[in-house]
């Protein structure tokens, strides 16, 4: 039986032809999650449209398949659906204040661009505008902070060099200034919201956060930064509900019949396991810190959850309410 998914089969042969080490058919099963026939089906259309597709063979006996340089053709000219992404990504990097790669992300857009056929090229402007305004980047409301793009500049290049830095960072809690700071960059956190660096403390001695909006100096050194063997980034992040790294607390969440609805859409958390309840509601479990985080996001559901667990969280969540009706009621 012959694969006949086409739009699968069409990136299949991009890929195959943009990997100079080619794929194997454990690649083609996990990209498209299919069983090792579909993905030996999948690798036979591919040989029958391209007889060139040449075969490569690893030290360990395993196969892989790529298609030489310019086989795919007019299969690799961009599509509407490509150059809208990445303007909505650029969109998105410049609103999270990461202009460095809004820049990139428009400068491969222009480059795909001038790839197109002109008539197609003159539909593109408008078509991408109403793209846009449909999935409510362009307008998307909300306060952002600006980082300097030459801070993101030389932390992506102590990143990729894989070299310590020094720095000068306010904290922003106590205002207070720390020159001279030896850190070794691992990730950049950039979204919504404010801005982190995840680096090493020479100081400290293990993996800390640093707002980017503190960092008022950076200087690249000479001297090699080793990452830490043991470090995980993903394992690292999943220890949070957001981003503070504290104590993990077995978190339960009850939300109300008609709440529930929505709250089954949300991935709360990596670890979370979701229960339906006779009565409607919805239960969900999982296992982080973040306590405040916590607060910040559960304030959104209003009366449409409980807390059930840990009881910390309940009383900081009444906590922060009681701080918050204690405001003076004057705005006049």
């Amino acid at each position: 039986m012959r694969y006949g998914r086409l739009a699968d089969l069409v990136r299949l042969a991009l890929q195959m032809q943009g990997r100079a080490d080619g794929l194997s058919l454990d690649d083609i099963g996990q990209t498209y999650e299919v069983s090792r026939r579909t993905a030996e089906r999948m690798r036979d259309a591919i040989r029958d449209a391209f007889p060139q597709t040449e075969e490569l063979h690893e030290p360990g006996g395993r196969k892989r398949w790529r298609l030489p340089p310019g086989t795919a053709g007019r299969l690799a000219d961009p599509t509407i659906d490509d150059i809208s992404a990445l303007n909505r990504g650029a969109e998105l990097a410049r609103q999270s204040g990461d202009a460095a790669t809004a820049y990139h992300l428009e400068t491969l857009m222009d480059r795909l661009r001038a790839r197109l056929p002109g008539p197609k090229r003159t539909r593109l402007e408008p078509d991408i505008a109403t793209l846009l305004e449909a999935d409510g980047v362009a307008l998307r409301p909300g306060p952002r902070e600006q980082i300097h793009v030459e801070i993101l500049d030389s932390l992506r290049e102590a990143i990729l060099a894989g070299v310590w830095i020094e720095v000068d960072h306010r904290a922003r809690a106590t205002g207070l200034l720390s020159r001279n700071a030896r850190l070794g960059a691992l990730a950049l956190l950039l979204g919504e919201g404010r801005q982190y660096l995840v680096a090493y403390s020479d100081y400290a001695k293990d993996v800390r956060l640093f707002a980017l909006a503190g960092l008022e100096r950076i200087e690249l050194t000479n001297s090699v930064f080793e990452r830490p063997e043991d470090f995980d980034l993903a394992a690292w992040m999943q220890r949070s509900f957001g981003i503070w790294q504290e104590e993990i607390y077995n978190v339960v969440w009850r939300f109300t019949p008609e709440a529930a609805p929505d709250a089954r859409r949300y991935l709360f958390h990596p670890t979370q396991e979701m229960t339906d309840e006779p009565d409607g509601s919805l239960t969900v479990r999982f296992h982080a810190g973040g306590l405040r985080e916590m607060c910040w996001h559960l304030f959104r559901w209003g009366d449409q959850v409980e807390i059930l667990a840990p009881r910390e969280l309940s009383l900081m969540f009444q906590d922060l309410l009681k701080d918050v009706l204690d405001q003076p009621k004057d705005c006049s």
